[in-house]
């Protein structure tokens, strides 16, 4: 079942639900069916070694700024 993300048009309610492929999402604040399908925003996993960001360590002088010394 997708997780989607819903506007209310009636109360300006927002929220995500899952949603089968047969039902009718309806509002979670009002109930109305008056509803616009929002652009939802996912995270994905690599995969790979879970490398921490790189931190700003602010004295190597790179010009790229600060911690760009790091990602090399």
């Amino acid at each position: 079942m997708p997780l989607h993300e819903y506007a209310c048009h009636a109360c300006g309610h927002q929220f995500e639900t899952l949603v089968r492929s047969a039902e009718q999402p309806s509002c979670a604040s009002c109930g109305s069916t008056d509803l616009e399908k929002k652009l939802s925003v996912f995270a994905a996993h690599g995969g790979g070694s879970a490398d921490p960001a790189p931190s700003a360590c602010g004295t190597c002088g790179d010009p790229r700024g600060p911690g760009a010394c790091k990602l090399n």
